[in-house]
């Protein structure tokens, strides 16, 4: 059994559940990977950026990376009828821990000599490399598990998933409050990002032992260049909806890095008690999750999809209350962040239940991959926008507090016309499978991984019956 998970050992035996046993190595998987994801592509880059002496452009630079190259993970699957599942997957998977050498790298030389401007185009360049073989694994690993895992035991896998994942996302989170309040900086973030290679080579090695299944077929780019006009600009309840969840991902995506970076370089909030917050967004994810879940088939998802639009306008209401009185920064952050949580956890269980409701199984994969590489890359887009409108005129790391202002002006301004734009949308109550299976929980990116996604996976093989006895 893999070090770290003797907590799992009752959950996974052999003896407790023999039919999910042969597919422990992908549940391990998803521990393991939310060890590296949660420091890489988090709020502790985001911290190290400030702590380098990056400005605001380089910040949200390095936090639109993963979302900027989403449209990679469409082009990788035509790789997949020719590589397989298994070969793309630990391809791009084995590439990125190998990028994390340098964020590690860059904390011994910080520690050594003191940071210098190098050092932040250093981490730019290795977070856009890390992002970029990130996108092509993930254009291959959620199909490959869906596909691997029998139907008799989907539920359960998927479930345990979550679990795993949850685990220890939750976990990494309070490791990273742990070693800002016990550690010197420097040394905080050495072990977090040796940390993350950790758990990116353990991940890998789970991937490994899996074994691959049939290569797919990939819709033809003839078809792509054909449909994809009708889907952005056609008539049908996909098109207005398509461009109000961009509009969301543009308002909302840069309220959580340059929340923490302004927290950390201008309000002088320490790492300790902002990854704190984070911790409490976690929380507000399940809450929200939690009040949902027992309501959206009876009231459909328009009326949550206003709730949660609103909890984004309190949250942008919230902060211009603060910067004007920064006393009560520690005192309003928690519960701001909670709602940030809830908010968040909300739109991506509605999306993913609205695009079911919208869209018929057998013509899903074309338009829910053009939302999610439209969405999430305009997402991406917008931190690198308001990085560089944010930038200060003083030493780095700085922010321009005017414009810092009228940025929450803006994401209140714009979550309020969301409010509004909802009333656009058609819905029937009642209940839909949705799209997602399990683990988006803790997982954002697990989200991405499966709404960008242009293969199919073959059935998993039949398992012969015993002949029968003579």
């Amino acid at each position: 059994m893999p070090p770290v998970l003797s907590f799992a050992h009752p959950l996974l035996s052999e003896k407790n559940d023999p039919e999910l046993y042969p597919y422990r190595r992908g549940l391990y998987f998803a521990f393991y990977n939310a060890l590296n994801w949660q420091v890489a592509t988090g709020t502790p880059t985001v911290l190290f950026m400030a702590y380098l002496g990056a400005d605001s452009f380089q910040t949200g630079l390095v936090y639109g990376w993963p979302l900027l190259l989403t449209p990679v993970q469409v082009f990788a699957t035509v790789l997949l009828p020719r590589l397989g599942f298994k070969r793309l997957t630990m391809a791009g998977w084995g590439a990125r821990s190998w990028f994390l050498l340098v964020p590690l790298g860059l904390t011994l030389l910080a520690r050594l000599g003191g940071t210098a401007p190098w050092m932040v185009y250093a981490m730019v360049a290795a977070m856009f490399a890390y992002s970029l073989s990130r996108s092509v694994g993930a254009a291959a690993i959620t199909t490959w598990l869906q596909g691997l895992v029998p139907e008799s035991v989907r539920g359960r896998y998927w479930s345990t998933d979550q679990i795993m994942g949850g685990t220890g996302s939750v976990g990494t989170l309070v490791l990273c409050a742990a070693c800002f309040t016990w550690l010197p900086q420097s040394w905080a973030f050495f072990l977090l990002y040796a940390f993350s290679i950790t758990g990116a080579w353990l991940a890998l090695r789970c991937l490994r032992a899996l074994p691959d299944i049939e290569r797919p077929t990939v819709m033809s780019l003839a078809k792509i260049r054909a449909d994809t006009p009708r889907h952005l600009f056609g008539p049908g309840p996909f098109r207005p909806y398509l461009w109000l969840a961009v509009f969301f991902c543009v308002v909302a995506t840069p309220l959580v890095p340059f929340g923490a970076y302004y927290l950390k370089a201008v309000a002088g909030i320490s790492p300790a008690n902002i990854m704190g917050y984070t911790v409490v967004q976690y929380a507000g994810v399940i809450g929200g999750n939690w009040f949902m879940r027992s309501r959206i088939d009876r009231t459909g998802v328009k009326p949550f999809f206003r709730l949660l639009f609103g909890l984004f306008a309190v949250v942008a209401a919230g902060w211009l209350v603060c910067l004007q009185w920064t006393s009560l920064l520690p005192w309003v952050m928690p519960g701001l962040y909670f709602l940030l949580g809830a908010g968040s956890g909300m739109f991506t269980a509605a999306n993913a239940s609205y695009l079911a409701k919208i869209l018929p199984v057998q013509e899903r994969a074309l338009p829910v991959s053009l939302h999610g590489a439209l969405s999430y890359f305009t997402g991406g887009l917008a931190p690198v926008v308001w990085g560089l409108l944010l930038k200060g005129g003083g030493p780095v790391p700085s922010v321009n507090l005017v414009i810092f202002q009228w940025f929450f002006v803006v994401t209140l301004a714009g979550t309020l016309m969301l409010v509004v734009l909802v009333n656009q949308l058609e819905e029937k109550a009642g209940h839909v499978d949705p799209l997602l299976d399990g683990g988006w929980l803790f997982r954002p990116f697990r989200v991405v991984t499966y709404l960008v996604n242009l293969a199919e996976p073959a059935p998993p093989p039949v398992k012969p019956r015993d002949p029968p006895q003579r």
